[in-house]
């Protein structure tokens, strides 16, 4: 392969160009672009490389950012987990691990707390999995982390269904919903009076028990078992949720890796039929390139692809 099957590569994975294009500019049947395509997606770069080749600018400013990390799952394989510099949209460390474990997301961000010299975030923003929060206070220090309202609100309404029969789920799932409203401090005092006011209305329905017939392994359970998990996912350790009130650069969502996942989503629907490894691969091609601003910048990763990567 030569520096113009890089360039071809890097249209493809950017969605520039398909692989007939690729093709039929470079003159190729589909299974050589196929075969060269190969090389590329067994080595691809690490994000260490990238970021040695291409450093990101979070390293050279010296403006506050907030770090904010989600991992997209490629079946039930592993997860492809990104750190991005929220404030600013930019991608700064990627992998490919089996679980989003504490020892998994921890090596990340050694490796992320080292390559950054000193310069720490001052916030975080994540959906509040016990391994991130863990994991980011740990390498991070004490610093305010936000709860993703978005998922706070999607993950009630999975246990409050829209048409349910009950009004007491109905009502919760509109207090919910109006979590993401919440712009003030005064907005808190609100819509904790919303819930005061539900649980005055609703709440001996989060302690009535359904017995079981005799003869089970069990002797009874909460008869509305979800409606006391969204009920206790909105009423305890609240802090989290308004962080971003008392810390402005701190967003209340994670939409901007959101925004990533969905975009890796599209990606690989677009090159359905590859396995999990290639996947993985393809999208530390599609991190890669995200680095790239210009020609100069793709022929520095193919230089460096090209002496450590090719000959294997």
């Amino acid at each position: 392969v030569d520096f113009t099957d890089y360039q071809a590569i890097h249209r493809y994975v950017t969605g520039k160009q398909n692989r007939e294009g690729v093709a039929e500019s470079r003159g190729y049947a589909l299974r050589t672009v196929a075969r060269r395509f190969v090389l590329f997606l067994d080595h691809p770069l690490t994000a260490v490389d990238v970021w040695r080749i291409l450093p990101p600018k979070t390293t050279t400013s010296v403006t506050p950012w907030v770090h904010g990390c989600d991992g997209k799952w490629l079946g039930r394989v592993g997860v492809f987990f990104n750190h991005r510099n929220v404030t600013t949209r930019e991608n700064l460390l990627w992998s490919f691990m089996g679980s989003e474990s504490y020892e998994a997301i921890g090596g990340d961000l050694v490796t992320l707390a080292t390559l950054l010299e000193g310069h720490l975030p001052i916030g975080a923003v994540s959906d509040w999995k016990g391994a991130i929060v863990s994991s980011v206070s740990s390498r991070f220090g004490n610093i305010p982390h936000q709860r993703c309202l978005a998922h706070v609100e999607r993950q009630a309404k999975r246990l409050l269904p829209k048409h349910s029969p009950f009004e007491a789920t109905q009502s919760l799932r509109r207090i919910a919903t109006l979590l993401m409203l919440v712009e003030k401090p005064t907005d808190i005092t609100v819509w904790q009076a919303y819930l005061t006011r539900w649980e005055k209305r609703y709440g001996d329905m989060l302690t009535e028990k359904t017995h079981a017939p005799v003869g089970t392994n069990r002797t009874w359970w909460y008869t509305h078992g979800n409606l006391r998990r969204a009920w206790r996912l909105l009423t305890h350790d609240t802090d989290p949720l308004f962080i971003f009130l008392i810390n402005p650069l701190i967003p209340k969502t994670n939409n901007a890796l959101e925004g990533v996942n969905s975009n890796l989503d599209q990606k690989l629907g677009n090159h359905r039929g590859m396995s999990t490894k290639r996947q993985a691969a393809f999208l530390s091609w599609y991190m890669t390139f995200t680095r790239v601003k210009n020609t100069e910048d793709l022929k520095k990763l193919w230089d460096y692809w090209k002496s450590n990567f090719s000959r294997n």
